[in-house]
Formats: C-alpha cells, structure tokens, sequence
C-alpha cells in the first residue's frame, strides 16, 4: 500500500515519514510527545508501587538492577487513559497506517533500571497477541533520554518477509512449546546481513513500528532509567485471533471468536476519521 491511497489528517506526520514506515516497518517520530513525559512518569510510578499480576521483575544473574515490565494498566491509572484518549497517538497511527479507525490493543511500560543487564531478546510482537491484520502500529515513547548504544533496535524490513517467529518469553523460554514457529534468527551473529535501525533518543520522541517488524534491546548499561511507555494500536483490517497455546497478552475477558473484529471494551475505539462514510 502506497501513502497516496490515503490522505493525512493529523498533521504531525508527513508522507517521507509513512512511505518509510510502510518500507522499512519503523520509523523515528521526533518530539511530538513532549507534553506528555511528566504524565506518564507519573503514571509509570504508580504502576511500579502497585504492579499487576502480569508485572514481570527481571534480574540478570550476580546483579539487582530491575528491567520491570507490565502491561494492561490503562483503565485503572489515569495518566495512561489520558494519554491514550486525548494525546494525538491514535491519529498519528491511522495517518501512518491508512486505517480510517484505530483502536487501542494495549499499552505496555518497560523499565531497565541503571546496571541492569537484561536484554530483550529479539523477537516480533504479532505471534504473541491474538489479533491478525497488517494495519498495525506500536509506539515505543521515550521517558527518558537513551543513548544509540542502549536504546530499542529493529531490523528495517522485516515486517514484509511473509515469516513468524515462536514467541519467547524476556527470560528465554517459549511461550509456547508446539506452536509450529520457526525461531528467530541470531541478528547479533550476523549484524552485517540486516538493516538495523537504531537511534539516541530524548524524552518525547515516539518508535513506530509494525507489529511484523523484527526488534530487541540490550541491557541498560548507563547510570540513567531507560523508561519507555509503548502503546499498541490496531487499525481497520484488524481482527480477533487464536492462536496455539497462550497469548501475551491473555486477555481472558474477550470472548470474541476467530475473525470477528476487535471490537470489544479491552480495545476500546479511539480514532475515527469524521469524513469516513460508513
């Protein structure tokens, strides 16, 4: 699909921007969520003092610094709600993927403390959530400043190579054993062969990327946070999806069934674009 099947609306995205989205599956968005750092920190330590059962605290051996993950906090903290309905997230993901609506999939905070060496794993989002569709967006936000060296990298491409990977979990373990996936190649062993994309960041710049695109991240070896608040987005082709064994997340309240759309309270409708006819 070529950016000029659509047209642009938000007005914080401009066509090189799609084009390089659509080609290489992420995209650098510079500064367009500054407003909303302080917010979102704010919420982030709300969601550390009180974790949800899906929280994640992830020590690499011989050290105490946490990477803590979770995710699926949006309706209980309110920082996380403002941002997902009134920053203009939603209409810079149907600007970059063409969808005419866009739906929240879930939000979900990272945090690599200073030392902690827990890498993320290279892997692609999709094979883990229950949703099929290429209208698709994730946007990693920067609460913190983040050097190349540390920061979140992705293989340019790899969303159009027509292949899924088996889901892992951050500690290394499948999620699930016999789902019939091929495992991701080692990226680190042959670097040279891949376009890797990888950027410094500060505080309000946003990654989009497909949910396709292949990415990882190393430990957090500076003496500062790594925060990132990165939310999923869904667009107009999306549609509810099963998958072998356990998805991530679970979403044990939807009881849609294979193919319907995703149109449920867990993802709630945030973009509509008021010239679209029904």
């Amino acid at each position: 699909m070529s950016q000029t099947d659509w047209k642009l609306r938000s007005g914080l995205v401009d066509a090189p921007v799609v084009e390089t989205y659509l080609k290489d599956g992420v995209v650098l968005l510079r500064g367009l969520f500054k407003a909303w750092i302080e917010p979102l920190r704010a919420g982030v330590e709300k969601n550390m003092a009180a974790p949800s059962a899906e929280s994640r605290r992830y020590k690499a051996a011989g050290s105490d610094a946490e990477f803590f993950s979770d995710y699926c906090n949006w309706q209980r903290i309110p920082e996380y709600k403002r941002f997902v309905f009134d920053s203009p997230a939603a209409a810079v993901v149907a600007d970059l993927t063409g969808s005419r609506e866009v739906r929240l999939f879930h939000e979900h905070v990272l945090v690599k403390e200073p030392g902690a060496a827990t890498s993320t794993p290279w892997h692609h989002d999709q094979p883990y959530y229950c949703v099929d569709g290429k209208q698709t967006c994730s946007l990693w936000l920067a609460l913190d400043a983040v050097p190349r060296e540390t920061c979140i990298e992705y293989v340019a491409g790899s969303h159009l190579w027509g292949r899924w990977f088996r889901p892992e979990r951050f500690n290394r373990t499948p999620l699930n054993e016999e789902d019939g996936l091929e495992p991701v190649p080692d990226i680190d062993a042959g670097r040279a062969a891949y376009e890797i994309r990888g950027w410094s960041v500060e505080p309000g710049d946003a990654i989009a990327f497909n949910f396709l695109t292949l990415h990882g991240a190393p430990g957090n070896s500076s003496t500062m946070r790594r925060r990132a608040f990165s939310t999923r987005w869904v667009g107009d082709d999306a549609r509810f999806a099963r998958r072998c064994g356990t998805t991530s997340p679970p979403f044990p309240e939807v009881r849609l069934n294979p193919g319907d759309p995703m149109d449920h309270p867990s993802f709630p409708l945030v973009h509509r674009d008021p010239t679209a006819t029904a």
